[in-house]
């Protein structure tokens, strides 16, 4: 593109501009969004068995959600939370709440297989919310999520139906005792201003 008449600094000058004109290339898709999903929390980095098929299942798929947390049990006095609690999921789940249950025989009160469990959770009360294979959820034997939860909040299931409701950044954890029923006011308002981000 060299011109006789066209001196060289006046030729810079010249392809400085076209260069500033040409728009910039543009990233692949899908890239920004890979660029922009923010890593899963550390709460969350833990993998359990499904219940129904025992099929493993990472919890990083629930970053960014508001969660409620809840051992279970099916031959307790608190059992029949479960119809609140899958009202709760059904009612929030559209703006970002997941249940998430985890059946214990902590307290002597789910002996069942995770198949029995799982039968009697969806023939008795309709269960939708995930939950998972039986595990510990208090001292020694609590599996690794319960034991993140009760640090944070000082507070350790001590029955069956304890709550904890996890804010979307994986950070801010609010616990609530067995007795609290799921339609109670004060652990609604707490998951409604977790879901706006409060």
């Amino acid at each position: 593109m060299k011109h006789p008449s066209l001196k060289p600094w006046l030729m810079l000058a010249l392809l400085g501009g076209i260069a500033a004109l040409t728009p910039a290339r543009a990233a692949p898709p899908g890239a920004a969004a890979a660029q922009e999903a923010p890593a899963c929390a550390p709460l969350l980095q833990h993998s359990f068995l499904r219940l129904q098929d025992e099929k493993p299942q990472s919890l990083c798929q629930y970053n960014g959600k508001v969660l409620v947390v809840v051992n279970t049990a099916s031959f307790c006095g608190f059992t029949r939370q479960y119809e609140g609690l899958e009202a709760l999921y059904a009612r929030y789940r559209d703006k970002g709440l997941v249940v998430l249950g985890f059946p214990s025989n902590d307290f002597s009160q789910e002996s069942g297989s995770n198949k029995e469990i799982a039968d009697f959770c969806e023939n008795t009360f309709g269960v939708k919310f995930p939950m998972f294979v039986k595990s510990g959820v208090s001292g020694k034997t609590a599996n690794p999520l319960f034991r993140q939860l009760a640090d944070k909040t000082g507070q350790r299931p001590r029955w069956n139906f304890h709550k904890y409701v996890v804010a979307r950044d994986g950070q801010r954890v609010t616990s609530f005792n067995t007795a609290t029923d799921p339609k109670d006011p004060a652990f609604l308002k707490d998951i409604e201003e977790k879901l706006l981000g409060k």
